[in-house]
């Protein structure tokens, strides 16, 4: 069997970052914002730039929103990063046409969150996944992330998954690293890595990669933890990790990883605002004050 970490590679990347959707003051998208933050992460060694996912606050943006801010990134990526979008919702209909726009618009890839809300079957799961992945020619990476959708995908749904051609990758946030090492196993599926407190433990059991919120703010820190895990140097992988402890805990574990996202790139001038929308609400000072001393434990890029 090919390894699919190779394929997945040139696919999707390897260092992934998921996306914040810097907007203006008055919650409209930033377009110079956007421009800067291509720029940053470009700039910085993402090779996989993850548009309108979670952290691209997702369920608040109208379609077409969505297809421009793919073809914004695209355009400003300019082939030097794999462009994914975000194209998953609670509505099987509204997926497929969100996954043809952003064909439309230049995507390179998919990412398919398991539906949530409706808490479907797993074959229901199976039949929404199926039918997004038929729309296009584009290959899917699929979410799975229970803590948001309220189901999982199951292996056994996932190795099923695995048959389709384009169904190629998941982003894995569920924290099982037993079933994600059992799927790696049975199927070609890549897996990366989709909690930030994790990624050495996902990359060390064979994770081909990872999408990264605190990427946002230092995706140099994250490629070299990448390339320290394959070259089989896990004592400098280690270090790597624990360097990014602190900014971890200040931005996945205070208020929410899309407001500290923002609120650190608007720190280090990468983005003019921390502006979210509702029912997101900007950082309170504490957590400011806690990401501020966590910014100040890394070097962070220019």
């Amino acid at each position: 069997m090919t390894d699919p970490r190779t394929s997945a590679d040139l696919l999707f990347g390897t260092n992934l970052v998921a996306m914040v959707t810097p907007m203006r003051p008055d919650g409209a998208i930033s377009e110079p914002g956007l421009a800067s933050l291509v720029d940053h992460l470009l700039a910085t060694g993402c090779d996989g730039l993850v548009v309108g996912g979670t952290t691209g606050e997702s369920p608040t943006l109208t379609d077409a929103e969505a297809a421009r801010l793919v073809g914004a990134v695209a355009a400003q990526a300019k082939g030097r990063a794999r462009v994914i979008a975000g194209v998953g919702t609670y509505d099987t209909a509204a997926s497929v046409h969100r996954a043809r726009e952003a064909e439309a618009a230049g995507a390179d890839a998919l990412l398919l969150v398991c539906p949530y809300y409706s808490k479907p079957t797993q074959a229901g799961v199976v039949a929404h996944c199926v039918a997004v992945a038929d729309a296009t020619e584009l290959p899917v990476m699929l979410y799975d992330i229970p803590a948001r959708s309220g189901i999982a995908m199951e292996a056994s749904t996932l190795v099923e998954l695995a048959d389709h051609p384009r169904i190629r990758a998941v982003k894995d946030a569920k924290g099982d690293l037993f079933e994600a090492m059992s799927v790696m196993a049975r199927t070609s599926l890549a897996y990366y890595c989709g909690i930030d407190e994790l990624n050495l433990p996902y990359l060390a059991c064979g994770a081909t990669g990872v999408v990264s919120v605190v990427g946002n703010v230092v995706a140099d820190r994250t490629a070299e933890l990448i390339r320290a895990v394959r070259a089989g140097d896990l004592d400098s992988a280690r270090s790597i990790q624990g360097s990014l402890i602190p900014l971890t805990e200040a931005i996945m574990r205070t208020s929410q990883g899309a407001i500290m996202a923002k609120a650190a790139l608007t720190e280090l001038g990468v983005i003019p605002h921390a502006t979210v929308r509702l029912p997101l609400l900007e950082s309170p000072p504490p957590h400011l004050r806690r990401l501020t001393d966590a910014l100040a434990t890394v070097a962070v890029p220019a």
